[in-house]
């Protein structure tokens, strides 16, 4: 196995795709998502007894974000719901996961009015402490982002001809892999990556912002209940990752999924599950959800078989989030 001098060519990257610009004032990115609309005389209430949030709470034109889980109190989906009007809500999530929420959804809807169909919308991402200074016209949904360490909005509605007529002129737009490190430096999870079947609300960190203790009776309480009672002592923590040396882009691929051992390299303790560049650390970034035998700030190894099909590995440090207050 190579060691981490042996990483071919690490670069740091020269093109920042619009991070700056998201840190120091705004920044746009027309961000894929699954959008649902549940509507109905029932709706609220359906949704009240199906969700973690307190639907109920949610004013008009106001969204919050909201889990929907498993009988067993697993995730089945990290969602945001926004309030159009009486029993008129906008549910969404990121792409690919509109399927799982919709078939989620009509799983347990037995006598209840509520009609639950997919609308084709766009979703413009600000990031950046100007980010509401940005905004022209009047989209559907204006949703106030509180990511850990950077403020935002999104804005969902039908998709225009450019996709973010939303926007003045001259806003910077925001790459991937810049939008993506600015993500993990947030500690922010996604479907798909960080949340997965079976994964518990208290292991990714999103208790506080999805789920309500007050309003009453939904599917899957008892165990979100039950760890939050006994202080969320869980197995494993979502956490950050921090390279102790640039890796080669070309890596990143082959790092998704890569195995985190501790520092000695006895135990896998978890699996890479993002990875970007940072400019704001000047250094390669990831998540992963770590077992509770690493307590961060802590060093550890991350394993994974490059691109030529050579086994690498490169020492980090597993870090609270967010990595960037």
């Amino acid at each position: 196995m190579t060691t981490p001098s042996a990483l071919s060519s690490p670069v740091e990257p020269t093109d920042h795709g619009g991070y700056a610009a998201a840190r120091e004032s705004a920044a746009f990115r027309v961000v894929p998502r699954d959008v649902l609309s549940v509507s109905g005389v029932d709706a609220t209430s359906y949704l009240q007894g199906q969700c973690s949030q307190d639907v109920a709470a949610v004013e008009v034109g106001s969204s919050a974000d909201s889990l929907l889980l498993s009988p067993q109190g697993k995730i089945d989906a990290l969602v945001r719901i926004s309030c159009l009007g009486a029993d008129r809500f906008i549910i969404d999530t990121d792409p690919g996961f509109g399927a799982v929420v919709k078939a989620r959804l009509e799983r347990f809807r037995l006598r209840v009015k509520v009609d639950i169909e997919s609308v084709a919308w766009t979703c413009v991402a600000v990031r950046g402490p100007l980010a509401s200074q940005v905004v022209t016209g009047d989209p559907e949904v204006l949703a106030v982002v509180e990511w850990p360490g950077l403020t935002g909005i999104d804005l969902l509605g039908p998709s225009d001809d450019d996709g973010h007529g939303w926007l003045v002129d001259g806003v910077a737009e925001i790459d991937e892999s810049a939008w993506t490190a600015l993500r993990i430096e947030a500690g922010s999870p996604v479907n798909g990556r960080e949340v997965n079947e079976g994964s518990i609300a208290a292991e990714v960190g999103v208790v506080e912002r999805t789920v309500s203790f007050t309003k009453g009776c939904f599917t899957g309480q008892e165990l979100v209940a039950r760890l939050d009672a006994r202080g969320s002592k869980v197995a494993r923590r979502l956490c950050g990752l921090v390279f102790g040396q640039p890796i080669d882009p070309s890596e990143e691929v082959g790092l998704a999924g890569a195995s985190v051992f501790t520092a000695d390299g006895e135990s896998e303790v978890g699996r890479l599950s993002s990875i970007a560049w940072s400019k704001g650390l000047s250094a390669t970034i990831a998540l992963s959800t770590l077992h509770r035998r690493v307590t961060p700030p802590e060093e550890v190894l991350v394993r994974w078989v490059g691109s030529d099909g050579v086994a690498r590995q490169a020492g980090a440090e597993a870090r609270v989030l967010p990595l960037i207050p």
